[in-house]
């Protein structure tokens, strides 16, 4: 019997490439394809963040989800083989259902340690990023294709003896849909990674959902604070998408740390002048939970063997040293233009950066 057969989305018009949709067009072990979304409250009670990709190359499909509520973290993780059903968006107790593809979509994770059923609704068109590409040397490292949309969430999450009732007039849903090549565990630089050592990143992610619009702000920098890749974006319904010019951000951190307490985003260009004003709700550092680097309990596209869910619980009154060199992802209240909005501010910060002051890895605000 042949073991390359057609699968199901083989029956529909939509290959870009001669293949199999079981197939990606690279072979390199890195090809990825995955989603993000946040569920959040708009008084900083609760922070859920929920994931779940697939690593064709690697033959792996894998689903987190992390609920910070006051000084708690809880976690649900789950790996599993790649089956060939690529629209089966589920594995262990999270599973991801798509009643109608950019409008709705449900949320469900069914574990004792945390659950939740959640229909996620957008408010907004969803918004092409920037094509994001990095190099180390002459490599490509990464390059992904995404998009990002805001909208609402109803139902329930539970955790911990604690019950949230989502509504949609009081908590905000975003999420980003990314897919391409980015590192997983177990990739080997070579000389041109130690030729070409990291010195200092610089990020801010930045989906933000007002009554009647969404902005999206993104910067990516280097040590020396060049940036390659910027993002301001106001989007209206009925209305060409507006570009906002080169957002510059002013972050108040936490003396001692690099944690952001408040910014503000100064937007437009020569013409017009216009401030995004920060109020931190809740963080959530990606490395804890959620299998960003440099989590050392579990990462994305990690094969765990056949079945794997993983549950933890982290107390975040304790220090967690990797969580200060990954990205944190902070829910926020937003002010821009008389209107108050409800977003993510997502920032990491390490090594080297000239305009912040930043002068190497253990360098932190005064």
């Amino acid at each position: 019997m042949a073991d390359d057969r057609p699968v199901p989305l083989d029956e529909y018009p939509v290959h870009q490439v001669p293949l199999s949709m079981k197939h990606v067009a690279t072979g390199d072990r890195n090809a990825y394809d995955r989603c993000i979304f946040h569920v959040f409250d708009h008084a900083g009670r609760a922070l859920l963040i929920l994931g779940l990709g697939v690593y064709p190359n690697l033959g792996v499909i894998d689903a987190y989800a992390t609920l910070r509520t006051g000084d708690t973290l809880h976690a649900v993780r789950a790996s599993d083989a790649l089956g060939e059903d690529r629209m089966r968006l589920s594995v262990g107790p999270l599973r991801i259902e798509v009643p109608q593809p950019l409008r709705e979509l449900r949320l469900i994770c069914a574990d004792e340690q945390l659950s939740y059923d959640l229909t996620w609704t957008a408010a907004f068109p969803a918004l092409w990023e920037p094509h994001h590409l990095q190099r180390r040397g002459d490599r490509l490292t990464l390059e992904g294709r995404r998009f990002v949309q805001a909208g609402t969430a109803q139902g329930v999450i539970r955790a911990g003896g604690e019950e949230f009732r989502v509504t949609a007039d009081g908590w905000t849903g975003t999420r980003d849909r990314s897919w391409g090549v980015r590192p997983v565990p177990g990739e080997d630089g070579g000389r041109l990674a130690a030729d070409h050592p990291t010195e200092g990143f610089h990020w801010i992610w930045c989906p933000v959902r007002f009554d009647d619009r969404f902005l999206m702000v993104i910067t990516q920098e280097d040590a020396d604070g060049h940036r390659s890749l910027n993002e301001a974006t106001l989007v209206r319904p009925g209305r060409r998408d507006r570009q906002l010019g080169w957002p510059q951000a002013e972050i108040g951190y936490r003396s001692g740390t690099r944690h952001p307490e408040r910014a503000v985003v100064h937007l437009g260009d020569a013409r017009e002048s216009r401030k995004l004003d920060v109020e931190i709700l809740a963080s959530s550092p990606l490395a804890l939970g959620a299998g960003y680097p440099p989590a050392d309990d579990w990462q994305h596209g990690t094969w765990c063997g056949p079945g794997w869910t993983d549950r933890r619980t982290y107390d975040m009154n304790l220090p967690h040293p990797l969580a200060g060199y990954g990205v944190t992802d902070h829910s926020a209240r937003f002010r821009l233009d008389g209107q108050t909005g409800y977003g993510i501010f997502e920032h990491g910060s390490f090594g080297r950066h000239d305009p912040s002051g930043f002068t190497g890895f253990d360098s932190v605000a005064p």
